[in-house]
């Protein structure tokens, strides 16, 4: 292995140079090596660390997890890396504060390696990098993975589940209510006499009425495990898992209120003057290609035939004998 010559270059000008830090210490932790980037980073001198043990040099606290880690490399002669998702701020190393900002501790790489002195005595070489750069980098990366996630999952006028995330949800929520043989309830809801508001008020005071009526019924929903999206145009659909018959129609009831409440004038409407909702609504334990979702639109079309403003529930079964009828 190649050598430094020392004719050429000076070893204390090289240390002090290079954009990281550097701290030898000897076998009982006693400071030997403390480079210009520790010292600015730490404002601590050279001359008050060197001879002293480094867990003492520093004002505040140094991580546990470190001092392990170092206690390691002297004993045991093996390197450590300390890992910079599990370890962010071992040691209290600060970047120049910024203007209206707290300082707050540097995020940092940190490998230790065991060496030996010209002495042949046992010690150990820190190297600490800056990694709040490539910290925020990773962060802002996360960010807008998240902002894009949202977005292929989300409805953009509602900010509910979007078609295609009720899609995905649907299938497996099925294939678990199969699975484990419960019950699983969906809902499908359309605003009443739709066409009309917007002929009358205008597409954007209908957008406005979308919107309020999907927080209203999100606002409804307790349950982690329940889901609403927006099927299309003013129709939603709910997914409820663990949802028996009667449950779910009380709720239902609790949907079809809460909507009506919100007393929104609605001029056209021929029935109620103001805007309700339909509800249909199909509970059961999927076997085979049982579809539920068919079965609450059947249930959806019933409410809205026998006068809007109400709910229609059908078990699975009975799908067969209402299309009889």
């Amino acid at each position: 292995m190649s050598k430094i010559d020392t004719k050429h270059f000076d070893m204390d000008n090289i240390f002090n140079t290079i954009n990281l830090g550097l701290i030898a210490v000897d076998a009982e932790g006693k400071v030997l090596l403390w480079n210009d980037w520790i010292a600015k980073h730490s404002n601590i001198q050279e001359a008050d660390a060197l001879n002293q043990s480094l867990e003492n040099v520093f004002a505040e606290t140094v991580s546990p997890a470190f001092l392990t880690a170092l206690n390691s490399t002297l004993t045991h002669r093996l390197p450590v890396v300390l890992s910079t998702a599990l370890h962010r701020s071992p040691l209290p190393l600060y970047n120049p504060p910024k203007i209206n900002q707290p300082q707050t501790r540097m995020y940092q790489s940190i490998a230790i390696t065991p060496i030996r002195s010209q002495q042949n005595e046992s010690c150990g070489l820190i190297q600490i990098t800056d990694s709040s750069s490539s910290i925020k980098r990773e962060k802002i990366l996360r960010s807008h993975s998240e902002i894009l996630k949202k977005e292929a999952t989300t409805d953009g006028l509602t900010d509910i589940c979007n078609r295609r995330f009720f899609d995905a949800h649907y299938e497996m929520a099925v294939a678990d209510a199969k699975r484990q043989k419960h019950y699983l309830s969906i809902f499908m809801i359309d605003i009443d006499f739709f066409k009309l508001y917007n002929d009358q008020y205008g597409h954007l005071a209908g957008d406005e009425v979308i919107k309020q009526v999907a927080r209203t019924l999100k606002a409804q929903l307790s349950r982690a495990t329940d889901i609403i999206a927006r099927y299309g145009g003013e129709e939603f659909v709910l997914v409820m898992p663990y949802l028996p018959k009667k449950t779910a129609e009380q709720f239902a009831e609790k949907l079809r209120s809460a909507v009506f409440n919100l007393a929104i004038p609605h001029i056209k409407s021929p029935l109620f003057k103001q805007i309700t909702i339909s509800i249909g609504i199909c509970t059961g334990i999927p076997e085979n290609d049982d579809n539920l979702l068919n079965t609450a639109d059947t249930a959806l079309y019933q409410a809205k035939q026998k006068g809007r403003n109400q709910f229609i529930s059908l078990a699975l079964c009975e799908i067969e004998e209402y299309l009889e009828q």
